[in-house]
């Protein structure tokens, strides 16, 4: 087979065992997964009122212009319709913004460790994945980041509130970042957990997307609306650049069942604030109580707080695993001695602290 090159340098993605598997090989009766940042107080029950309601078809092919969720979501946001693009989850969004501006001799600079697509959609375009080193506090570098454009460089991707540290970059941070970058390089700013962020001094995306011709901002249902089954994500950006990008988006790649049930979530703001209000507080009292065993936890804007373990993350990993809850161990994450964790219920969430402590004493013991 005449395979492309650039698979060589990928690998395919391998999920992990579901929760049921997990539970019958370990004996389990409850298992609770803390390791993909899903929204654990569900999603909005106007989803499922939506769903029961619907007239269309599984015969039918979907809306391929999202038509009453364009219309909804830009209203919201204070855009043009044209300005939108939708993905099947904002991982399709990546794509195809990488294979609209990404090919052999043509680079990407990027955040490392971040989410692992840039660099997947960028190698398997035959592009350079040029990676920049968070600083200790788990922030974008941003000099470094500058330093590493040229005049083959296509895009930048910024992550924030960046996965895996959960920190962000702030209003006056981005602002002075994009002074210096050209504007034929477009600037992908992920803000995949928007709608978590409490601090005042983060970039909200009307604004970004108004005020710089060459930003993309991605945001996503699968957070803190609960619908990662769903997939339906989307890219906020200049009309211009929208239509460079759409030729490259399938015809029907947003399902009719996820438009649905993006369109009646997006619709009750109040589940969404909701969550927004009950994640920052159980955020607090995760990283309050992890910390008073002594244990460093990195900032966090997000649904997750990346904790400093100070030992092998697989072992830290399948310790709580035994103990009923999956975590994400920081090995894969290039952060060997961290775990991520999801922040979930008030009672799991005191679970993983009381578990935590009792590793902790079982290592210095033993």
């Amino acid at each position: 087979m005449k395979w492309i090159q650039a698979l060589q340098q990928v690998k395919a993605y391998q999920p992990g065992k579901t929760p049921e598997e997990l539970k019958r090989e370990l004996g389990l009766d409850r298992l609770v997964k803390l390791a993909s940042n899903e929204n654990p107080f569900g999603y909005s029950s106007a989803v499922d009122r939506a769903i029961q309601e619907a007239s269309s078809s599984p015969t039918i092919y979907p809306d391929g212009a999202a038509y009453e969720l364009r219309q909804v979501v830009s209203a919201q946001l204070g855009v043009s319709p044209q300005q939108l693009i939708f993905g099947n989850g904002s991982d399709e969004v990546i794509r195809m913004v990488t294979s609209a501006l990404i090919g052999p001799g043509r680079n990407s600079v990027m955040p490392a460790p971040s989410f692992s697509q840039y660099k997947h959609n960028v190698a398997l375009q035959g592009g350079e994945a040029r990676e920049i080193p968070l600083l200790p506090n788990g922030k974008h570098d941003r000099k470094g980041m500058l330093n590493a454009i040229d005049d083959e460089t296509s895009i930048v991707w910024i992550c924030s509130p960046n996965n895996p540290t959960g920190d962000i970059m702030t209003e006056q941070e981005l602002a002075e970042m994009m002074e210096h970058i050209p504007e034929d390089v477009l600037v992908v700013v992920d803000q995949a957990y928007h709608e978590y962020v409490t601090d005042e001094d983060y970039t909200d995306t009307t604004s970004l997307v108004a005020r710089y011709p060459n930003v993309l901002a991605l945001r996503t249902f699968s957070k803190a609306h609960g619908l990662a089954g769903f997939r339906v994500g989307y890219g906020v950006a200049r009309e211009d650049v929208i239509q460079a990008i759409e030729p490259v988006r399938e015809p029907f790649n947003v399902n009719s069942l996820g438009q649905i049930a993006a369109l009646a979530s997006i619709k009750d703001l109040e589940f969404v604030n909701a969550c927004r209000e009950e994640n920052a507080k159980e955020r607090k009292r995760l990283k309050e109580g992890l910390e008073a065993l002594g244990l460093y936890v990195y900032p966090s804007e997000a649904n997750f707080l990346l904790v400093d373990v100070g030992m092998d993350s697989d072992e830290a990993f399948q310790y709580l695993l035994r103990n009923g809850y999956i975590v994400r161990a920081g090995n894969v994450l290039g952060y060997p001695t961290c775990l991520r964790i999801t922040v979930g219920q008030a009672e799991d969430n005191t679970n993983i602290i009381q578990h935590i402590a009792s590793l902790l004493k079982e290592t210095q013991t033993s």
